[in-house]
């Protein structure tokens, strides 16, 4: 057995339930397999109703969180909600199965409240830098003022709580470092590589073709700063445009701006030529998926998708998709060659990318099988669960697996002109 035996860690979530979050997914699974004992608290969803129960050894509490918020106050709200209802499970896992350390995971940075107070009583406290929220702050509301300079100071206090942290990405490391005050050895990262167990490549559907030539694949969440309607500009321009009547794109996913996105569908005459999915289960999206000649990440170029790794373009490259996405730092960085870039932030030239793809059978292989290769040598979860063991050993005092890891070596292009 590991050192990490007895050690009982407790993991929060708010935005997504568990195990539908396939980071916190991977890492509760890949702490069970290293002798942790595991605690999970998050939201009820669909599919992710059950108040309590065991999954792989993870120990799931669920809590209701029925308001879908819009605006400032909605997620005020919202996050006070989940915040309320975070704080009393944990209180019954305190009492049920105890736990040594909190593993916090944003959104929200609200969680350090929790993570403070069990301090307090001699917990540890690691926090999981998920999002940038002052970016995604700026990203949704369109400015800065003093709601950002509000997630500065939220973001700002987690950091300052946390014993460790854990970055997604080198652009997180900076800003931990940068903007959070914690000290370089303290913040370790571990990226949302793909578990290769979990994300396969199945037989093709014909049913997603609709009757067409080829499929454009898309997996995320449909909000504003997703880009969906750009997406529907490059779909515009390319059925009605240049008349492409051979592509039908398949959008898998839900959220906030899915109605909104839908209706505009129809009302610019391209019904028939998007299949959208809402959420799904994995044996859904990934026929989906397989089933698609190109893939797609029409992210708006922001600050925030600029500084942000996307489990999407991971998840395309591991099932051998060549992609077509907006030029960003750390989109580049994880699909270098498996991806074509469109200018920032042109939709004509992001349709013209997918046609040039799809028009080109040998070059999506070889972009395909670069980005596959690129998954399985080094940017797997096989590759990350042991940096997150050495981010645990560092939280509890076991130097001897801990490591300070450094900056790549290779540099990022900046992101798109004029943007963030």
């Amino acid at each position: 057995m590991t050192a990490s035996t007895g050690k009982r860690i407790l993991i929060i979530v708010e935005n997504l339930p568990v195990p539908f979050d396939r980071r916190v997914w991977s890492e509760a699974t890949t702490l069970v397999k290293a002798g942790y004992q595991v605690s999970v608290i998050c939201p009820k969803g669909k599919g992710a109703t059950a108040p309590y129960e065991v999954i792989d050894g993870v120990h799931i509490y669920r809590h209701s969180l029925p308001l879908d918020a819009e605006g400032f106050l909605g997620y005020v709200l919202e996050y006070s909600t989940a915040l309320f209802w975070e704080f009393l499970l944990s209180l019954k896992v305190a009492r049920q199965r105890g736990f040594d350390a909190i593993h916090a995971c944003n959104p929200p940075d609200t969680i350090f409240l929790i993570g403070g107070f069990y301090k307090l009583f001699g917990k540890k406290f690691l926090f999981d830098h998920h999002d940038i929220n002052p970016e995604l702050y700026e990203a949704k509301f369109g400015k800065r003022g003093i709601g950002w300079k509000f997630m500065v100071w939220l973001e700002r206090l987690s950091f300052r709580t946390a014993n460790v942290s854990i970055a997604t990405n080198e652009s997180y490391r900076d800003i931990a470092i940068r903007r959070g005050g914690m000290l370089p050895e303290k913040v370790h990262i571990v990226r949302s590589g793909p578990n290769l167990d979990r994300v396969r490549e199945v037989a093709p559907d014909p049913k997603w073709r609709n009757g067409r030539r080829f499929v454009v694949g898309y997996v995320g969440v449909i909000g504003k700063q997703e880009g969906l309607d750009l997406l529907l500009d490059s779909v515009d321009h390319l059925v009605n445009a240049k008349g492409r009547q051979d592509i039908q794109f398949v959008i898998c996913g839900g959220g906030p701006e899915l109605d909104a996105i839908k209706a505009d569908t129809v009302a610019r005459g391209l019904g028939e030529y998007v299949t959208y999915t809402g959420r799904c289960p994995d044996e859904i999206l990934f026929s989906a998926l397989s089933t698609a000649d190109v893939c797609v990440n029409p992210d708006r170029p922001t600050a925030m998708n600029d500084k942000s790794t996307m489990n999407k373009i991971m998840e395309y490259m591991a099932l051998g998709k060549p992609i077509v996405q907006y030029d960003l730092r750390e989109g580049r960085f994880s699909a270098q060659g498996a991806s074509l870039y469109a200018t920032c932030t042109e939709p004509t030239d992001f349709g013209d990318k997918i046609a040039e793809l799809l028009d080109d059978s040998e070059r999506r292989a070889t972009m395909g099988a670069l980005g596959r290769e690129r998954v399985r040598k080094e940017l797997a979860w096989s590759h990350e669960g042991p940096k997150l063991l050495a981010a645990y050993d560092a939280l509890f005092g076991t130097p001897s697996r801990s490591q300070i890891q450094k900056p790549s070596s290779g540099s990022d292009p900046a992101m798109c002109s004029g943007q963030g």
